[in-house]
């Protein structure tokens, strides 16, 4: 693995996507552009959109479905359980303690995963990957919505709230539509389609937008937990996981590259919305971003070969 390979992978995969998030961050310091109304027009509209699109267009087997959607959810719970016990042994308080199980459970699977993986492995990865970023981003809106809430709120209101997040609508509708054999309208599935295509760049400017409004954390073990769960213990998980559940090829490749991502700028979103420590979770998700070429740009290499 000599240092030409390195750098051709960092800039043939990775530095595109940077490179937006940095217009994102320069625009935004420049008209001072409100990232939280970005956010909330994702988490409303272009993020369930996407996720009708996905379920729609999708092709793979259910066996293979399944066998991705089974391990998106055992990586994110085997990170939220090593960031609980990491946060419980450094006795962190229930809010920080919170935020750090959304920094290390929930990836950049959406704006950071899904066109990486499209560079580096094309687009049989990446039908892949679009099913493991519909079931994190269904837990993401769940179980994370759930998590954040009881930063604050009691399990009963937490639970509740899950009934406010469209994404779960959007799954629905899509499988009910999917499963009756309807056919959308041409006019309907061009809407579809033309707002799903734009949820990505959407996404990845938002990360550069969020990412000026970065605050430094005196939270300094949290904020080393949530990384090094996200970025070193996430590819292990991946590996595991993939292993577990059998997956080769381009499954395999897409699941441990999605399990490898850096830290998902929806648990700023969350994080604000739910009143946790803010300043904690975007300085990891801007750490986590940073350090993550360090990490992703050789496991493309291990996992191309």
């Amino acid at each position: 693995m000599s240092f030409s390979e390195l750098f051709d992978t960092f800039a043939n995969n990775i530095l595109p996507i940077l490179l937006i998030s940095a217009a994102g961050f320069g625009v935004g310091r420049a008209f001072q552009i409100d990232s939280r109304a970005f956010g909330r027009s994702l988490f409303y509209f272009f993020t369930p959109v996407l996720v009708f699109h996905l379920l729609m267009t999708n092709r793979l087997p259910a066996v293979e479905v399944l066998r991705i959607g089974g391990l998106a959810a055992g990586v994110i719970l085997a990170s939220g359980l090593i960031a609980l016990l990491g946060g419980l042994a450094l006795r962190l308080e229930r809010t920080t303690l919170v935020s750090v199980l959304l920094i290390a459970m929930f990836a950049n699977n959406g704006n950071y995963g899904l066109p990486l993986i499209a560079f580096a492995f094309g687009p049989e990865a990446l039908a892949h990957s679009g099913i493991y970023f519909v079931f994190a981003s269904l837990l993401t809106n769940t179980l994370g919505v759930l998590i954040a809430s009881l930063g604050h709120l009691d399990l009963r209101e937490a639970l509740l709230g899950l009934f406010k997040v469209p994404t779960i609508y959007a799954a629905l509708l899509a499988v009910l539509v999917h499963e009756s054999g309807l056919q959308l309208p041409m006019p309907l599935e061009r809407t579809v389609s033309l707002a799903a295509s734009a949820t990505l760049p959407v996404m990845i400017f938002l990360l550069g937008l969020e990412l000026r409004h970065i605050r430094w954390t005196n939270s300094r073990r949290a904020l080393g937990l949530g990384v090094s769960v996200r970025l070193l213990a996430g590819p292990l998980l991946g590996f595991a996981f993939a292993a577990l559940f059998g997956l080769s090829g381009s499954a395999r490749q897409a699941a441990v590259m999605e399990a490898s991502m850096s830290s998902a700028v929806a648990n700023v979103n969350l994080a604000a919305e739910y009143r946790l420590d803010t300043s904690l979770v975007a300085a990891t998700v801007l750490v986590s971003t940073l350090l993550s070429p360090l990490t992703l740009t050789p496991l493309i290499l291990l996992l191309g070969k």
